[in-house]
């Protein structure tokens, strides 16, 4: 009898793991399920073989106030083109990618009803996005919440004015954590590694790896599943 109850909980757990590998997000403009699209534009492209995104929300993730949001890029001056790209990067990332479902949290929102938390994110690409906005201007740390929207769009609230960037962010890690409510985590982790996401790739996925490793709650997790697995051979011969 304990063997089919192991067996059955190793298999809903597998199961589970599955699903979280391959997932798209319940939120505004995601797709139910991934899959491949013929077409990403740009800088979404990576993402074509396996996206939760449609080639539509991939072109409106490049322009200046789409209708993904009506957000702009631009409440304090005209935001640097060498800053822009890593936005539109980042909306690309969280719109196509199927591969963040350790991360995503359930939330009550009016605008989804899921999110991400915490995912971690390669150095590189921290450190790349504060050196090229780092010249730019902002009035918020978190641009999730506390804008003025009286005009259908996102202004700054009359109360928080517009200053540089490295005041608002002094640190790489202080934008990648508080910029989209610690949606993304901070880590000293190379691309190399293994254990850290990456927004710029080419060619195949490297995210869906370091997925596999999170879902396996990593090495320590590891050795569990090992020493219940060898508990399952010793059942099954007994």
């Amino acid at each position: 009898m304990w063997y089919h109850v192991a067996l059955t909980l190793a298999l809903c757990s597998g199961a589970l793991s599955l699903d979280k590998l391959n997932m798209c997000m319940n939120a505004k403009h995601h797709k139910t399920d991934p899959g491949p699209e013929g077409q990403l534009y740009l800088q979404c492209a990576p993402w074509r073989d396996n996206a939760c995104c449609t080639a539509n929300t991939s072109e409106q993730a490049h322009a200046d106030n789409s209708y993904l949001y009506n957000f702009n890029w631009n409440h304090c001056g005209a935001m640097s083109a060498a800053c822009k790209k890593h936005f539109i990067q980042d909306t690309c990332f969280y719109e196509c990618s199927p591969h963040l479902g350790p991360w995503i949290q359930e939330v009550d929102q009016s605008w989804r009803k899921e999110r991400i938390l915490d995912v971690p994110l390669c150095k590189e690409d921290c450190h790349s996005w504060w050196e090229d906005c780092k010249n730019d201007m902002t009035c918020k740390s978190d641009w999730h919440t506390g804008w003025d929207w009286s005009s259908g769009i996102n202004k700054c609230p009359k109360v928080q004015q517009c200053r540089p960037w490295t005041e608002v962010f002094p640190t790489p890690k202080d934008m990648c954590e508080k910029i989209w409510s610690k949606s993304y985590l901070y880590t000293t982790l190379p691309k190399t590694s293994g254990r850290c996401m990456q927004m710029w790739f080419t060619g195949e996925n490297p995210n869906k790896k370091v997925a596999e490793y999170y879902i396996s709650g990593g090495d320590q997790q590891r050795s569990f599943t090992f020493t219940a697995l060898f508990m399952l051979c010793l059942l099954s011969i007994m």
